[in-house]
């Protein structure tokens, strides 16, 4: 900051233009003194307020600066949360098309298993049951047979007396015979339960009658043997039950 002029020169010029007289030199030093005084403090008053000025510019400079980048750093932060509250929520979404997806297979493979096991079911079955129609279809010609034999008298069965009638009994509990083994090698098996538990699955019951030497639901009485392929039913017996007492 430069400092103002302290010369009287421009005071005299000015005394003597309006022919005033010229102050003694003791009051022109005092002048001089006071001019220099109050140049003085207006020149470093001047240079406060220059220096002031900057200070005061820079500081709404800062704060305009501070308000510009804060609105900037507030849109960059709430942006980076959308974008993560956006990858979260894609992220959440794939997670559960990923469990959609395992759960679809777990379960194809489960009906896909299913279905194997069926089939190798119905293969075993068909295997099995295959001759199933035509074994029901022989069981009368078996019933046939067994009728035929238990029609010839005991004391006849073994008599030389009746030859003919004994060899004609012997060739139809032969046949019977053969005719029974070859259901057993394709699983077919006779049943008579006499004196066994009545059983619903395998047995019907022809009639009931009381009988005080057994225990009510005995089988008492088979009527017709019945037959079981491969643990299934074919035929029921048909039986007479021992009636519970009144």
């Amino acid at each position: 900051c430069r400092r103002a002029t302290t010369s009287m020169l421009p005071l005299r010029r000015v005394l003597l233009a309006r022919r005033l007289p010229l102050p003694s030199q003791s009051a022109e030093a005092l002048m001089l003194a006071r001019h220099r005084g109050a140049a003085g403090g207006w020149a470093r008053t001047l240079c406060a307020k220059a220096e002031a000025k900057p200070e005061a510019a820079a500081e709404p400079a800062a704060d305009a600066a501070e308000a510009e980048a804060a609105p900037g750093t507030s849109e960059g932060t709430d942006g980076d949360a959308a974008r993560v509250a956006e990858l979260e929520a894609q992220l959440s979404e794939l997670d559960e098309q990923l469990k959609a997806k395992h759960d679809q297979v777990l379960r194809a493979l489960a009906e896909a298993d299913n279905a194997r096991r069926r089939a190798a079911i119905d293969v075993e079955n068909a295997s099995k049951f295959s001759v199933g129609g035509f074994a029901k279809d022989l069981l009368d010609v078996a019933d046939n047979l067994g009728r035929a034999a238990d029609a010839v008298p005991a004391e006849l069965r073994d008599s030389e007396e009746a030859p003919v009638l004994k060899n004609l009994y012997e060739g139809v509990v032969l046949v019977d015979t053969v005719l029974h083994k070859v259901f057993s090698k394709h699983g077919l098996t006779k049943i008579e339960p006499l004196g066994e538990k009545f059983d619903p699955n395998f047995h019907n019951a022809m009639f009931e009658a009381p009988d005080p030497t057994k225990e009510p639901g005995t089988v008492m009485h088979v009527a017709s043997p019945g037959y079981v392929m491969h643990d299934r039913c074919l035929r029921a017996a048909g039986v007479g039950v021992v009636q519970k007492p009144a």
